[in-house]
């Protein structure tokens, strides 16, 4: 049967690309319903979309992570596919990602980039930062992602509509990421160009300031899904330093029968107490996130995959 697809593009500022975009798309997947969501334009975004065909709305929340989150919450569909606005992706990749998620049965394919034609359009700091940071979910999360931070993806509805949307900048890809690795879902990736902006049109990420909001929140994800490994490794460094700064005060105690640092010794027995008040922390919201990983699994069951 014919599946429902939505077409979600979050805006901010995009009046030199947005048409393009659309009709782009429109192309691509002509029997698809194409949202545009405004997120605070100053300039004539919204009315372009509109003109171009698109279903306008708007969120007034600023940041990706908010406008995710309001069209998770409002549209529905079979499949959803979220693209950038900017026109850097390529929409003749659509329908064969739209394949993938449905001859797979998958709940997510991800639109690994690769520079196309103009190869300043991926920036290099940018492109070693995601390998960084894509790295460091991989090695937490699980070795089945390559572009952690691509804006272009293909879900499936379960996928959306148990996804708890928290974050509100660009950390959102992170979270989409670490959302279906740790529930197992199954992936999938097709390579995608990525080429430069319209002329007109500019970047709304801060290389450095968002890639620590990025940072920040791999780390609060890895504290709320592992918290055993989190709390474990912060106990394993407090221990040893416990262990360096008192090991010299045992052996000075053992050798003369007195404690001439008292004030280390002070110190090693507190980073040692603090290390297993670490541990036990570890074990018992270990527990706790196991239940929690029960629920949204539960949850994301009780989606049909299909509306139809």
């Amino acid at each position: 049967m014919p599946k429902n697809v939505a077409i979600l593009i979050p805006c901010r500022n995009e009046s030199a690309a947005i048409a393009r975009v659309v009709a782009e798309f429109r192309a691509a997947l002509s029997d698809a319903k194409i949202y545009v969501y405004d997120n605070n334009s100053t300039d004539t975004t919204a009315e372009i979309a509109r003109a171009a065909g698109a279903i306008v709305r708007a969120e007034k929340l600023q940041g990706k992570g908010h406008v995710v989150r309001r069209m998770f919450a409002d549209i529905e569909a079979d499949i959803y596919v979220l693209v950038d606005g900017d026109g850097t992706y390529d929409p003749g990749a659509a329908p064969a990602m739209v394949a993938m998620l449905e001859d797979q049965h998958l709940d997510m394919v991800t639109g690994i980039r690769f520079a196309a034609g103009d190869q300043a359009a991926y920036r290099r700091f940018h492109r070693s930062g995601n390998i960084l940071l894509t790295a460091l979910v991989r090695y937490v999360f699980g070795n089945r992602v390559t572009d952690m931070l691509s804006g272009y993806r293909v879900f499936s509805r379960r996928f959306v509509k148990s996804f708890p949307a928290l974050s509100s900048g660009f950390e959102t890809e992170t979270e989409l990421t670490v959302h279906a690795l740790a529930l197992d879902m199954p992936l999938g990736e097709i390579t995608v160009a990525y080429g430069a902006r319209s002329e007109g049109s500019s970047s709304k990420l801060r290389t450095y300031a968002d890639g620590l909001r990025i940072l920040r929140r791999i780390l609060l994800l890895v504290k709320d899904e592992r918290p055993g490994a989190f709390f474990g490794s912060i106990g394993t460094i407090l221990m040893l330093l416990g262990i360096a700064a008192g090991v010299p005060v045992v052996v000075e105690f053992a050798r003369t029968g007195l404690v001439p640092r008292l004030p280390t010794a002070v110190l090693a027995t507190g980073l040692v107490l603090v290390s297993c008040l670490s541990f036990v922390c570890g074990l018992v919201l270990d527990s706790v996130a196991r239940g929690r990983k029960e629920a949204k699994r539960l949850a994301y069951l009780r989606i049909p995959r299909d509306l139809l």
